[in-house]
C-alpha cells in the first residue's frame, strides 16, 4: 500500500465505511486503533457517527502501514509515530518501492519483447 497524502484526498469527511474501505479492514479496527491512538480525534455528528478529516485517514494510513506492514506492535507503533521523521521515512520507502517496481516492469517488457 502506497501513502496516502493529505493532498490526495478530496472529501472534507470521511465516514468510518469509508476508512475502513480504502485500508480493506474492517470498522471494527478502525473504532479500535482510534482507541489506541490519540492522534485520531474523528468529529461526531448529531446521530455519533464518525466523521474522519483527511489528516486522520493519513494518520490511520501510518499506523495501518506500521502495524500490518511492517509488524510494528501496537506500543512499538505509537512510540513510532513520535517519531517526526516518521512521514518522511514512509514516504521515502514508498517512492523507492514504486520506483523498483517501474524498473522491474520495464525488465519484463523487455524479456517479453525478446520472446516474440
Amino acid at each position: 500500500m502506497k501513502v496516502i497524502k493529505e493532498s490526495e484526498l478530496t472529501k472534507l469527511y470521511y465516514t468510518i465505511g469509508e476508512v475502513a474501505d480504502l485500508f480493506k479492514v474492517n470498522a471494527s479496527l478502525i473504532r479500535f486503533w482510534e482507541k489506541e491512538f490519540s492522534i485520531i480525534k474523528p468529529k461526531k455528528n448529531k446521530k455519533g457517527n464518525r466523521l474522519f478529516t483527511p489528516k486522520d485517514v493519513v494518520n490511520f494510513n501510518m499506523i495501518y502501514i506500521l502495524v500490518k506492514k511492517e509488524g510494528y506492535t501496537l506500543e512499538g507503533a505509537k512510540k513510532a509515530l513520535k517519531n517526526k521523521n516518521l512521514k518522511k521515512e514512509l514516504s521515502n520507502k514508498s517512492n523507492q518501492n514504486q520506483e523498483i517496481i517501474s524498473r522491474l516492469e520495464s525488465v519484463k517488457e523487455k524479456l517479453l519483447n525478446l520472446m516474440k
